[in-house]
Formats: structure tokens, C-alpha cells, sequence
């Protein structure tokens, strides 16, 4: 099963990639996690991105889109792997289409959680809040305008995705605004009638 989740900053793709980690047994890829592994295994690309990082400069989608098809070649992605956070625009899209095609492969799905974007907001100043009343640090990205912007960008080069995977007859879109077991249950429903829904790993 080889899946793509998308949808806005705090939406929930965390927490259901997570459950759905637990449930099949096949990987989260983030690019972010993926980009650490690979400078700290000190891999070709790997080094590639280190010397990039290390100037200051943002990794290129060609160094992303290698380290994404380094990564879907080990044996824990050989059952599948959810994509979390990739792609982020039309360009990264084809890419994986394209890797993925190089391996006879392709993707199973595309999940949209359909959130409302001023509930997203007040999420996140809660979720402020709530770490304030309990003496935690506030995240970074916990502050109304650093989010706002955020939602600004992904509507900018991610949002086009959502009309790129319809047109393939990937996508399927499930309320993402529903409370988290709701979620799961409804993503678990789509994945069933989709993909099979492979065995659950006891």
C-alpha cells in the first residue's frame, strides 16, 4: 500500500500516519526525517544535502527527490510506505510518479483530510494555550501568524496537488475536522474499499 497524505499544516497528517504506521506496518517518509537519516548515514545524496545545508541554502528538489527514491528502495518500504509532507508541489508529483513507475510500481491512493482553515487556527492558539498552562514550551509553528503563513504557502505550491491526484483518480477525500478516531475510522473505510486494506501487523 503506497500512500500520500495531504492536507494544510495541522491538519492531522501526523497523527493519522502514525496510527496507520501501527496498524499496516509500512513507513512514514518525511522528507525532513528522511534528509537527517541521510546526511547522518553519510550516503552520496546524503552528503550532497549536508553541504548544501551546511551553506545555508535550501535542499534542491533533485537532491529530495533522490533521497525519497534511496529511501523507497530499503526493505522496510517494500510492503509500502505513507508520504508525509512530499510532495509539496506539481514538480515533486512527477517526480515520484515517475520514480515509482521506474520500479513497476505506483501509487495506491491519495487521502485529502478536508479541514476549515479559521477551526485550523483556533486549534493551533489552543493548542498554545494549553501547553502554556501546562509550563511547556509553545511550538514554533504554534503562533497564529507563523501558521497563517504557513497556510498561505501550502495553498500556494501544495493545494494544486489536490486537482493534480483527481484528475488520476488517486484522490479521496475524508473530513479531517472530525475528532481523531472519527478520522482514523473514516481513512480505514477509504483504504478498504480502495486498496483492500492490506492485513493489520498483529
Amino acid at each position: 500500500m503506497r500512500l500520500i497524505l495531504l492536507g494544510p499544516p495541522g491538519a492531522g497528517k501526523g497523527t493519522q500516519a502514525q496510527r496507520l504506521v501501527e496498524k499496516h506496518g509500512i513507513p512514514q517518509l518525511s522528507t525532513g526525517d528522511m534528509l537527517r537519516a541521510a546526511v547522518q548515514a553519510g550516503t552520496e545524496v546524503g552528503k550532497r544535502a549536508k553541504a548544501v545545508m551546511d551553506a545555508g541554502e535550501l535542499v534542491s528538489d533533485a537532491i529530495v527527490n533522490a533521497i525519497v527514491a534511496e529511501r523507497i528502495d530499503q526493505a522496510d518500504c517494500a510492503k509500502g510506505f505513507i508520504l508525509d509532507g512530499y510532495p509539496r508541489t506539481l514538480v515533486q508529483a512527477d517526480a515520484v510518479d515517475a520514480m515509482l513507475a521506474q520500479r513497476g510500481m505506483s501509487l495506491d491512493i491519495v487521502i485529502e483530510l478536508v479541514v476549515d482553515d479559521r477551526a485550523l487556527v483556533g486549534r493551533i492558539v489552543k493548542r498554545a494555550d494549553d501547553a502554556k498552562a501546562a509550563g511547556q514550551p509553545v511550538r514554533k509553528d504554534d503562533n497564529p501568524t507563523v501558521f497563517e503563513d504557513r497556510l498561505r504557502e501550502y495553498y500556494k505550491k501544495t493545494a494544486p496537488l489536490i486537482g493534480y491526484y483527481y484528475a488520476k483518480g488517486k484522490l479521496k477525500a475524508v473530513d479531517g475536522m472530525a475528532d481523531i478516531d472519527a478520522v482514523t475510522g473514516e481513512i480505514e473505510t477509504v483504504l478498504a474499499a480502495t486498496v483492500g486494506g492490506p492485513e493489520p501487523v498483529n
